[in-house]
């Protein structure tokens, strides 16, 4: 049987054994390293989607690491699968078609088709750092003991947003209409204590997946509704198992400003829905302070002239409906 000396390339090889020997020293090569399966469910956002895997394609690629895309279309009516089935790209890239709405049902059955070594999961609003792939690999590579990865969620800002979504002061709004998550320039572990990110930019290793179980179909977006926190239950199950997460700050993603978001009203949808979301994951249960917070930030909206005051107390007053929403259907 023919041995490939080490440390020789395939030119070597092919020079001395020929071009077939040199092809298998390529595959057994590629066989040997460890890999990475960016995932991206997408729901009839098919000009978003082709910026996210041009970015993908962009990437810097981390050298010993084969890199693959699989994409979900989840109940898609668009061209989304005829452009899937007609795109050539720098990554190669499979993908399937789950007919049942709702994000959830998309990310349970990739969970159920991926074999590699890592997933990364991508949302379709989002556009990745070059040097995204190069973090995610290393981070995993020289931390062998880091179960989940999550990094830097940026509002790709273009100047053209109103002043109110920088806002920083007394009067910020929070949830943004745009999201962001950002712990600064350090490295750091994260814990129940601690901030818990969402599932737009988490990377984990797959033996993880089975552990952990399937994203709650109770939970998370149907469409482009404002559902949500699927992605923070599932992470909290992981949690709760014993995995290890850690915030990586060069894992950066971009996520889309859609301007028809920059409005009072979108933001004060989401602060609800969010907070309902949030409070079925959290198990909460009616209780008197939570009629007392809407009523106070009922008062506090009818007494601000301010617009600056009177959209914080809005969207305080939303979250607080929610967070009551939530607590009412965990009854």
């Amino acid at each position: 049987m023919f041995r490939f000396p080490p440390g020789l390339s395939p030119q070597a090889v092919k020079r001395r054994h020929g071009a077939r020997n040199a092809s298998l020293w390529q595959l057994i090569q590629r066989r040997n390293m460890p890999s990475l399966t960016v995932l991206i469910c997408t729901h009839n956002r098919r000009a978003l989607l082709e910026k996210v895997l041009a970015s993908i394609d962009a990437a810097r690629h981390p050298s010993g690491w084969q890199i693959g895309i699989r994409v979900i279309a989840n109940a898609c009516n668009d061209d989304t699968m005829d452009y899937l089935a007609a795109r050539s790209g720098a990554r190669p890239l499979t993908f399937e078609h789950e007919m049942r709405p709702g994000k959830s049902h998309a990310l349970n059955r990739a969970l159920s088709t991926l074999d590699g070594d890592v997933v990364a999961f991508v949302d379709d609003d989002h556009r990745v750092d070059a040097g995204y792939l190069e973090a995610v690999c290393q981070a995993f590579q020289s931390e062998p003991d880091i179960d989940l990865l999550c990094g830097r969620i940026l509002p790709d800002w273009d100047g053209s947003e109103p002043a109110w979504v920088h806002e920083q002061g007394r009067y910020r709004v929070y949830p943004l209409p745009v999201p962001r998550f950002d712990l600064g320039d350090e490295p750091r572990t994260l814990g129940r204590g601690t901030a818990i990110p969402g599932g737009g930019n988490l990377a984990a290793r797959t033996g993880w997946l089975e552990r952990i179980g399937l994203f709650s179909v109770e939970l998370g977006p149907q469409g482009h509704d404002l559902g949500g926190a699927e992605d923070i239950d599932w992470i909290l199950r992981g949690l709760t198992q014993g995995a290890r997460l850690a915030y990586i700050p060069q894992m950066i993603q971009y996520h889309y400003v859609d301007g028809a978001r920059l409005q009072t009203s979108y933001v004060v949808r989401k602060a609800f829905h969010r907070s309902s979301s949030s409070a079925r994951v959290d198990r909460i249960k009616p209780a008197v302070y939570m009629i007392r917070k809407c009523i106070i930030c009922m008062g506090s909206v009818a007494l601000s002239l301010d617009s600056a005051r009177r959209r914080h107390y809005l969207v305080r007053f939303a979250a607080a409906l929610g967070e009551l929403h939530g607590a009412l259907k965990n009854r």
